[in-house]
């Protein structure tokens, strides 16, 4: 690929293709603004008729979300980079990464472990994990592969990526606030899922794809929530309750060993050949 291809074959890919903080903070700020408001307004009507638990999820949290992602698909097409997004990662990860990626996955299974399911029932076991796989792709696709790409590109050191796309992924959740959640909780949260976020990060550089971070994200959400709304008695359930304290410190600690930066091609000067 030469260095005009990199840049883009027009105004609108060159301007993502520069990369910045800034643009990935638009990106940020333009998909929430869409997700949250464009499905309100079309759904919002039929939101009062529904009367089935598993609907309800469905149609007020998946169907927002899952429009979220073809937004996001349509963004990535537009500027070129869903191969790039989806491909091998331009540097490696270091072996102890995979703790992050043990850790998320431990509780994530002892989460499931200790959901009530007979209480919960089928149909709202089966729309939460639904709805878990589109919140894994957009939350994943947007903060682990727009916002990466789009520091990478800036020529930022990994550590910086790291921070910043967390940062992101982090405020995204102070929204919540708007919806009623109260001050303390919402502060807990974005402590979450900034050091969530960090595991994520890890777990694109060790696994090498962002195929893996969306997986991981996407059996995340459904056994949290799952497990939060309808525990299963026993002693491991209060174990297993304690994850979110696990991933925090982990992800604050691990936070400190993030070193590396990917190189960015130079762009040809005004009037000069692009190198092959």
């Amino acid at each position: 690929m030469n260095d005009v291809v990199a840049l883009g074959t027009n105004g609108w890919q060159r301007f993502w293709n520069r990369g910045g903080w800034w643009k990935a903070l638009i990106a940020v700020v333009a998909y929430y603004l869409l997700y949250q408001y464009v499905p309100l307004w079309t759904l919002g009507p039929f939101v009062g008729g529904l009367t089935d638990p598993a609907a309800k999820i469905l149609v007020t949290t998946g169907v927002p979300i899952a429009f979220g992602c073809v937004v996001l698909i349509v963004f990535a097409w537009s500027i070129g980079w869903l191969r790039e997004l989806f491909g091998r990662q331009p540097i490696r990860g270091r072996g102890w990464m995979w703790i992050a990626v043990a850790i998320t996955l431990l509780f994530n299974v002892l989460h499931f472990a200790t959901i009530d399911y007979a209480t919960a029932g089928a149909g709202i076991v089966l729309a939460w994990i639904i709805t878990g796989l589109f919140i894994g792709f957009a939350e994943e696709v947007l903060t682990r592969g727009l916002v990466v790409n789009l520091m990478r590109k800036a020529g930022h050191r990994e550590l910086t990526v790291a921070l910043v796309s967390a940062a992101l992924f982090a405020a995204m959740h102070a929204g919540n606030m708007f919806s009623g959640q109260a001050l303390l909780p919402t502060l807990v949260q974005l402590v979450y899922t900034f050091a969530f976020g960090i595991c994520m990060y890890l777990a694109l550089r060790v696994t090498g794809a962002l195929i893996w971070p969306i997986l991981l994200h996407a059996t995340t959400d459904p056994s949290i929530f799952l497990q939060s709304a309808y525990p299963a008695a026993g002693p491991l359930t209060g174990f297993a309750a304690s994850g979110n304290i696990v991933v925090i410190i982990a992800g604050l600690v691990l936070l400190i060993f993030i070193r590396g930066r990917v190189a960015v091609p130079e762009a040809p000067r005004d009037g000069a050949l692009p190198r092959s």
